[in-house]
């Protein structure tokens, strides 16, 4: 039922239209580390002849104060989305970040101006918080398994794809738009245009069917489902799965019994899930990647490309490099390799790429130029930098997404998601204020710093996890032991009954929006 493109068409339609806010994700956390390198706006907001420790502290604070807005709006997204729905959280949350988009593009030269950024900078960090923790619950809960690795990867390549934009956004500021308050306002303006898109395409999407079933409006969330397989709500694959469902619900109804919400992180099976969700995203951050995001400019800087143009031209390289690793794993590698050895060997060479480009700096330190020259070895470490970025997007750049999105079970995924993504916004918020002043202070030791986390934290790891692989999200209860195979077998079949019950009784609709194709319960009650 759900090989092929154009039968899961509707699901990548959805995941196309709600990864516009993940875009948003990559170019926020990406256009203001190059905004700030700008002369323009170093001279506006007093930064050009301050003290280079004033210059880090203004730039980890621009930068890292959308992660901690994101932090907050990851764990307000957890109650709003198991109470409301999904598609509406991301309707308000959307809404937030316009705001906050808003706050940035007005602000003005000065002091005042400044405040007007960090302030809009923290409400759009709210927005882009939620909508990164309700997005991949959203479609991973619409994907079916035999593609969800590659449905919910796409999270990576829309955050890749934002990356590159604010980098080429910048590079393209750098060359035509030099002075004045358009050095900010246009990379910050330009933030409204995927929000809006992602807006107006929400409005046509239709709710997840797990969250509608979970709610109890079964005969909704088989419609959904239907809808999302290109089906009808007769085919026998469609009840199957349908079944699959209920039989989680009604397995967690009599689990609950008596119980509060620690049963939520605390039940059989479950704590385990939120410390990996918990580890997987810790060590994300500490991968190496987002301090080059972040300061791609910086950090080329660092390595012998001086000036502003050489360097934003090679960080929109390196954009580019990530966009195109990433789309070639996600659609051709994850669902073939799997989740487990994709993230230990990309672990492995990453750590691999960053011991060679601190052992060339160290032993080739970048002197000290005024013109745009860019010595051999820079060059080496500049392509060394490429390399690490591959084997980043062939593993732990998509994968903890794709993962934390596979494990955890209907009742609990809204927590689960949002706990993860808090903690990658956490984790980003420490590396974003870390990142220049560990440029300025630890030089080549920072790519060994980094090399090492790769290989003996993040290559462990990697080999204590199960795979998930090709695995249904309900079958992840019998993956951490909540419940027995022979158990959810006999549920299963209870559930049938239950859907058919649910199903045969239900009111006839007439011209509902929830009748799908030929197959839907208003043309078989008429």
């Amino acid at each position: 039922m759900s090989g092929g493109l154009f039968k899961n068409i509707r699901v990548y339609g959805l995941a196309c239209t709600i990864y516009w806010g993940i875009l948003l994700f990559g170019y926020d956390t990406g256009v203001a580390g190059g905004v700030i390198a700008t002369k323009a706006f170093k001279s506006a907001f007093g930064l050009l002849n301050a003290p280079q420790s004033h210059v880090d502290a203004v730039s980890s604070n621009v930068v890292a104060v959308l992660q901690g807005g994101a932090f907050f709006g990851a764990l307000a997204s957890a109650p709003m989305s198991g109470w409301i729905g999904r598609k509406p959280t991301l309707l308000i949350f959307i809404l937030i970040f316009v705001v906050g988009a808003v706050l940035q593009t007005a602000a003005d030269a000065g002091t005042r101006g400044l405040n007007m950024i960090y302030v809009g900078r923290v409400i759009a960090g709210l927005g882009v918080g939620a909508i990164s923790a309700v997005c991949p619950a959203f479609v991973s809960e619409c994907a079916p398994k035999e593609v969800r690795g590659r449905i919910t990867g796409l999270f990576q390549i829309w955050v890749a794809t934002g990356v590159m934009l604010s980098y080429f956004v910048n590079y393209g500021m750098s060359l035509h738009i030099t002075t004045g308050p358009r050095v900010w306002r246009v990379p910050f303006g330009f933030q409204l245009v995927p929000g809006g898109i992602m807006a107006f395409g929400l409005i046509f999407a239709k709710e997840s069917p797990r969250y509608l079933a979970r709610s109890g409006k079964t005969e909704e969330a088989l419609n959904n489902l239907a809808y999302y397989r290109r089906s009808t709500i007769d085919d026998p694959e469609v009840r199957a799965e349908m079944a699959e469902i209920e039989a989680t619900i009604l397995e967690e109804k009599e689990a609950r019994a008596g119980l509060g919400w620690k049963e939520a992180f605390f039940g059989p099976g479950q704590w385990i899930r939120f410390v990996i969700a918990f580890a997987i995203f810790l060590l994300q951050q500490f991968a190496g990647q987002n301090s080059v995001g972040y300061y791609a400019p910086r950090i080329f800087q660092s390595i012998g490309y001086t000036g502003t143009t050489p360097s934003f031209l090679a960080s929109g390289v390196y954009g580019i490099v990530k966009v195109v690793a990433t789309a070639i794993f996600i659609l051709l590698g994850v669902e073939y390799f799997g989740r487990k050895w994709s993230l230990f060997w990309s672990a492995m060479w990453m750590g691999i790429f960053f011991y060679i480009i601190g052992a060339i700096q160290k032993t080739h330190p970048p002197a000290v130029r005024t013109d745009d020259y860019v010595p051999p070895a820079s060059k080496a470490m500049a392509g060394l930098l490429y390399m690490y970025c591959v084997a980043y997007s062939f593993g732990w750049g998509p994968l903890p997404w794709v993962y934390v999105s596979d494990i955890f079970p209907n009742r609990t995924r809204h927590y689960g998601l949002a706990f993860a993504s808090a903690t990658q916004w956490l984790f980003n918020f420490v590396i974003s204020k870390i990142t220049p002043t560990l440029v300025s202070k630890l030089g080549w030791k920072l790519f060994i710093m980094f090399a090492t986390i790769n290989i003996l934290g993040m290559g462990t790891f990697a080999l204590l996890i199960p795979e998930t692989k090709g695995k249904s999200l309900e079958e992840m209860d019998i993956v951490f032991g909540s419940i027995t195979a022979e158990a959810r077998a006999k549920d299963i079949t209870k559930a049938e009954h239950v859907v058919d019950d649910e199903v045969r009784h239900a009111p006839a609709h007439h011209g509902s929006d929830q009748d799908v194709e030929k197959g839907s319960i208003s043309q078989r009650s008429k």
